[in-house]
């Protein structure tokens, strides 16, 4: 392998991730093994975004297959590519619809974890309307010859800012959407916080009631459970207007809502989840990629899964072709991880293994033949299967990697072939359910 070129911060949060069996935020293309396909599809979905169409596609994988580390390996993608990105896990107080504003708290959860290129670890959301804000004054000055302080200037900008806005006012709520824009225009003009503030509020979904609302910028609505999503499509065609390729969503842990014991607030929650689909796939949504993260419990169970629903079923269901011919489709709604082979899982091992030595500045010393050792002493331990999702197997092989170098006096053979080495996962856990694991995804 040749030498590997990772920066020490780069480096230091790949360790730090994978010790604690997290997926990494960074760095992950220096450990991406096995899902080229999965994610060659994916990326025609953003060019398909960028043409002003837009993609909705479900990852579906058990515990360990990769679900989360894929989702971040397509925001890293997109953002590279210019698109804005958002994500947000799903849990029992962000749903997609609820009683109690569950769908309003993914919403803001999702405007929070607003991140561009520039400005990747989210917070992007003063930065892109600034942004736009600036361009559109240099385009002003350069047009014109005039600047900033000069009389007329500021008129001849909120012009451009309109004719910008107007392309979103017959969409719904667009109107109302596009007179929050201009609010904050005019708070950037005047130098005014209290207004720019108003309208950040607003756009994040902050205001709780509609006095409210009003009081603060003379608009009659506010973002709520109901129309939330509407605004997320409205956020698409903004962006793709103002520079941008698109609004890439990312959903994950989508458990959560099969794990919903209500029936009535389930449904609800997977009626929602149509309407997006049903959207996207029929290009009432423009320049907006949603990408869901499940268990396969999630989208086949036939009592609480996707696939309770007819409508669902019918629309997720792998085509009997499929099976005939023994093979991956990757180009329909649903892509399903399957598990990686032993040569990826050693190709994984030897990047991990080069990361961990150019982090902490030595020489690597376990041998492509060690590492094929500790693969197969997982396979004799907890059976292949539960080796090729790898889950808690990093891991482990992360801490082995921190032993072996505080500690050389310590043989590795000594280490993963004692009594005493058991390897963690939940899948040892007769009693425990893959869909309340925590999950780390290779």
């Amino acid at each position: 392998m040749a030498k590997l070129k990772i920066s020490k911060k780069v480096t230091t949060a790949l360790i730090n991730s994978l010790g604690a069996g997290v997926v990494p935020r960074v760095g992950v293309e220096h450990i991406a093994v096995g899902r080229e396909k999965e994610l060659q599809s994916l990326l025609q979905n953003l060019n398909d975004i960028a043409e002003g169409v837009a993609a909705f596609r479900f990852i579906i994988g058990n515990y360990g297959s990769g679900k989360s580390f894929i989702l971040q390996m397509i925001r890293n993608r997109a953002m590279e590519q210019g698109f804005v990105v958002t994500d947000a896990d799903l849990s029992s107080e962000r749903r997609l619809a609820g009683t109690n504003n569950e769908g309003l708290a993914t919403y803001r959860e999702l405007m929070c974890r607003l991140a561009t290129k520039t400005r990747p670890d989210g917070g992007a959301l003063v930065s892109i309307l600034e942004g736009w804000i600036n361009k559109i004054q240099q385009e002003v000055a350069k047009e014109t010859g005039t600047r900033p302080n000069d009389e007329g200037f500021d008129d001849q900008v909120e012009t451009k800012i309109r004719e910008v806005v107007q392309y979103i006012e017959d969409l719904v709520h667009g109107f109302d959407f596009g007179s929050i824009v201009i609010a904050y225009w005019r708070g950037y003009r005047l130098d005014d916080e209290q207004l720019k503030n108003a309208a950040l509020r607003w756009l994040r979904g902050e205001f709780n009631t509609k006095t409210e609302a009003k009081a603060a910028l003379g608009v009659r609505v506010i973002i709520d459970d109901d129309s939330w999503y509407d605004y997320i499509k409205l956020w698409a065609k903004f962006v793709a207007e103002i520079g941008y390729k698109g609004l890439l969503v990312l959903v994950d842990e989508a458990v959560n809502l099969y794990q919903i014991s209500t029936t009535v607030t389930r449904e609800k929650n997977y009626n929602r989840l149509l309407t997006m689909f049903n959207d996207t796939m029929q290009c009432k949504a423009e320049n907006l990629g949603i990408v869901i993260g499940g268990t396969t419990k999630f989208l086949e169970d036939p009592n609480r899964g996707l696939f309770a629903d007819q409508a669902w079923r019918r629309r997720t269901k792998e085509s009997r072709f499929v099976a005939q011919a023994g093979v991956q489709e990757y180009l329909g709604p649903v892509i399903r991880l399957n598990p990686l082979t032993e040569v990826e899982i050693l190709t994984l091992l030897q990047r991990l293994t080069e990361i961990h030595a150019l982090n902490f500045g030595y020489e690597k010393i376990l041998t492509n033949h060690q590492l094929k050792d500790f693969i197969q002493e997982i396979v004799n331990r907890l059976g292949a299967a539960a080796l090729l999702t790898p889950g808690e197997i990093v891991r482990d092989f992360m801490s082995l990697l921190n032993i072996l170098h505080q500690n050389p006096e310590i043989a590795f053979g000594d280490l993963i072939h004692g009594s005493n080495f058991r390897p963690t996962t939940a899948g040892t856990d007769a009693n425990a359910d893959e869909d309340d694991a925590v999950e780390f995804s290779l």
